[in-house]
């Protein structure tokens, strides 16, 4: 098989839409390294240099023009006679010639529809059709989650066989033990506290910092954050300095140190309001910290049955969960290897294995 792909995110992106294509990309290169993987796209960038090195993974640049990934690149994937297009961040092209070709759609999550105060008008329109238009087109769509496979069925008007739930995995530095010189290195780089509650993700309204942040006040519990910071960083700023909360924000931090803080943490705390998936805490279970999460969306999919859930509105149900949490080792340790264990279902070859078996279930 020829499979193409959309590799604008691929490229580009340092986190989320862009973790999620190099993973796909580096998990099916490996596992079924037979076939050929072409990563369509403007430019490339060294971020991806150890996948383009692999004797499978080409780069090819797509026609140049105005609005070219929309109206050249799927020309172009059918140019280089693919079996298979697939958009791996919910958009597909809009113009294709006559050569038969498959296509597939990945659709993270349509949170533009259940939290609208979020987004521009303009972003909602703009994010709407160009789902709605990859949804119709596409002859197989990824959910990442049943969350988001019933925000398809029930915002975009799909029909359930249309749609297939793959769950993503993570990076593999999660997966991995990172020397102890290094660990040393990463602790003292960052001037980490002995003991902390952990949270990551871009701090912004949806992801629900603040009432973390409100739970921990006159706790004595560090916090250590690692998030890109919008404009609602400025209301946790100022309720930290008018409670004397102990937070730490971390910035510039590399993949395999992410890996490392995860493990030093007690307990990972990811309070969302809604995901679509909830990465943060796949990394976290692989890392073997207990988590704390919400009740809503698909965040209890990913956390399973031994992490401990939250109502996301409830500061002092945060604040209970936690002090249970800090207090109780045995209780954490019990957890968190229950955890380990659930988490092996993320792992890259089930993972793997289902997107080939996709892919050749929809070729003629």
């Amino acid at each position: 098989m020829k499979i193409a792909f959309d590799a604008k995110r691929f490229f580009h992106n340092t986190s989320g839409l862009g973790n999620y294509s190099r993973d796909l990309v580096r998990i099916l290169a490996t596992y079924f390294p037979k076939n050929e993987y072409i990563l369509l796209n403007k430019n490339k960038s060294e971020r991806a240099a150890d996948l383009l090195a692999l004797p499978n993974v080409d780069f090819v640049k797509t026609t140049k023009g105005s609005l070219s990934r929309q109206l050249k690149m799927g020309k172009d994937a059918q140019q280089q006679n693919a079996d298979i297009f697939h958009g791996l961040s919910g958009e597909l092209p809009l113009k294709w010639d006559n050569k038969p070709i498959k296509k597939i759609v990945t659709i993270h999550d349509l949170i533009f529809m259940r939290y609208p105060q979020y987004y521009s008008f303009f972003d909602r329109k703009i994010h709407f059709w160009k789902f709605k238009k990859a949804a119709e087109s596409a002859d197989k769509i990824i959910a990442i989650s049943e969350q988001t496979k019933r925000d398809i069925i029930q915002f975009l008007n799909v029909p359930e066989s249309k749609i297939e739930v793959i769950y993503q995995g993570c990076h593999k530095a999660f997966k991995e033990q990172q020397p102890e010189d290094f660990v040393q290195q990463t602790k003292e780089k960052f001037s980490l506290p002995e003991r902390f509650v952990l949270n990551v993700g871009t701090i912004e309204e949806r992801k629900n910092l603040l009432n973390v942040v409100k739970a921990l006040k006159d706790m004595d519990i560090p916090l250590v954050v690692v998030g890109k910071k919008t404009k609602y960083f400025k209301k946790i700023e100022r309720f930290i300095h008018q409670n004397k909360v102990k937070a730490y924000f971390l910035e510039g931090v590399s993949m395999d140190e992410l890996a490392v803080i995860y493990k030093l943490a007690d307990i990972f705390i990811y309070p969302s309001l809604f995901e679509g998936f909830g990465i943060p805490v796949i990394e976290a279970l692989f890392s073997k910290t207990v988590v704390i999460t919400s009740n809503t969306s698909c965040l209890p999919e990913a956390g399973g049955p031994d992490s401990v859930y939250i109502d996301p509105n409830n500061f002092l149900d945060i604040q209970a969960k936690i002090k249970f949490l800090w207090q109780n080792e045995s209780e954490r340790k019990r957890r968190a290897e229950k955890g380990f264990e659930f988490v092996q279902k993320f792992n890259d070859q089930p993972i793997a294995k289902q997107l080939i078996k996709l892919y050749e279930n929809i070729l003629p």
